[in-house]
This record gives C-alpha cells, sequence and structure tokens, in this order.
C-alpha cells in the first residue's frame, strides 16, 4: 500500500478540470458584416447560381441538346442554323415562362396558367366554369413580370455564352478581343441580373419553377 502511494505522489494524475478552465478562450469576430458586404455576397451567389434563375425544362433541353445540334462544337452550315433556332425557341420559352403561374384548387391539385391583364388564364383546369379556383384576377399582369421576363433572357444568353459548345460553334477560332468579351460579358450580366433579381424578386411558380402550392400567397 504504501509504495502504491508513493507512486501516486511522484505520478500525480493531471486535472482535466483545471487544464479545461485554464485553455484560452476562442476568438471571435470582433467586426459584423456591413449591409453592403451581404448584399455583394448575396449578389454574387446568385449571379454564381444563374441556372437557378431559369426554368428547369428549358435548362434540361439547352443542356441536353447542344451537343446534339452543333456536334460538340463542330458546326458546320447546317448545324449552326439548327442551333441558332434551337437558342431561339429556348430564349423564347424563358420569357414566356415568366408569364405563368400556378394555383391550387379546393380539390387540392396545382394548375397552371397564364396571366393576362384581367387575371390569370389557367389552361388545365377540367371544370371550364373555374368553380373551385381562388380569385384569379389578382394574379394579373404586373410590370415586373416584363422585367423578370427580359432578365430571363438574359441570363440564358449568359449561360449560353459559358457554354463551350455553344462558343466552339459561333467562335471556333475567336481573336483575342472577342475573347475577352466571351468571358466578360457573360459574368458582368450574371452579376447586374443577380442585383436586379433581389431588387425585384420573383413572386410567381409558373411552369419550371418551384410550386409551393400556396394559393393565397398575394
Amino acid at each position: 500500500m504504501s509504495s502504491s502511494s508513493s507512486l501516486t505522489q511522484r505520478n500525480p494524475q493531471p486535472d482535466v478540470s483545471q487544464d479545461q478552465s485554464e485553455s484560452p478562450p476562442k476568438r471571435r469576430l470582433q467586426r459584423q458584416p456591413s449591409s453592403t458586404q451581404r448584399a455583394m455576397s448575396q449578389t454574387l451567389t446568385s449571379a454564381a447560381n444563374l441556372a437557378n434563375l431559369l426554368p428547369t425544362g428549358t435548362l434540361l433541353a439547352f443542356q441536353f441538346l447542344m451537343p446534339v445540334f452543333t456536334s460538340n462544337g463542330s458546326c458546320d452550315y447546317p448545324t449552326h442554323v439548327l442551333t441558332t433556332v434551337l437558342l431561339t425557341l429556348l430564349a423564347i420559352s424563358c420569357f414566356l415562362s415568366s408569364f405563368t403561374d400556378s394555383v391550387m384548387a379546393d380539390d387540392g391539385n396545382v394548375y397552371y396558367g397564364f396571366v393576362t391583364h384581367k387575371g390569370m388564364w389557367v389552361f388545365d383546369y377540367p371544370d371550364p366554369s373555374g368553380v373551385g379556383l381562388p380569385d384569379l384576377s389578382k394574379y394579373r399582369m404586373q410590370i415586373v413580370d416584363w422585367i423578370h421576363a427580359v432578365l430571363s433572357v438574359l441570363v440564358f444568353v449568359a449561360v449560353a455564352l459559358r457554354d463551350k459548345n455553344t462558343v466552339d460553334c459561333f467562335y471556333p477560332a475567336p481573336e483575342q478581343g472577342t475573347k475577352k468579351v466571351l468571358d466578360i460579358v457573360p459574368m458582368g450580366v450574371g452579376v447586374m441580373c443577380g442585383m436586379l433579381f433581389m431588387v425585384f424578386p420573383a413572386r410567381r411558380h409558373g411552369i419550371g419553377y418551384p410550386v409551393t402550392g400556396d394559393g393565397a400567397r398575394r
């Protein structure tokens, strides 16, 4: 017993609680980000996720069809024309999708329609009389819808100009100045569109966009 006690005295166990209490406190940020820094961070995040601002179906069609239409960037005259037609149709799709919206009826299903100056025209509702739908006049077309339509087309152009197949098809051997423009302009358009989408946030849930299923969100 005496030998074990002497060993304990010679090799005392460390006091864990004392070491934890004496550990230096973690440093915390002294400055909180300003409103300007937070706005810039959100803008850059929106610009980095430009594809999320486009209709899902249009974006999937672009990603799936561009390698086929451009022959992986090796375009001749027919494929050049077909690619131009495809890009035009996809841009029109982005424009028109900004004027679509969804509404939840009394049966619990979500229906889609086009917005007009008088309200919304629901084209897939089974009852032509509109019984069971909420007041569609509050879904009428607004100025912000036109802004979103133009911005969606610009975002699509920016995404298309960042696609390798598109650039190789229309600019197979760009000059140095053209190459700089192709590198700078899409990013500039992305940042500007990201800022404008923050100023004019989208409230519609049309075709190809996320649906909340809330028919009384306005």
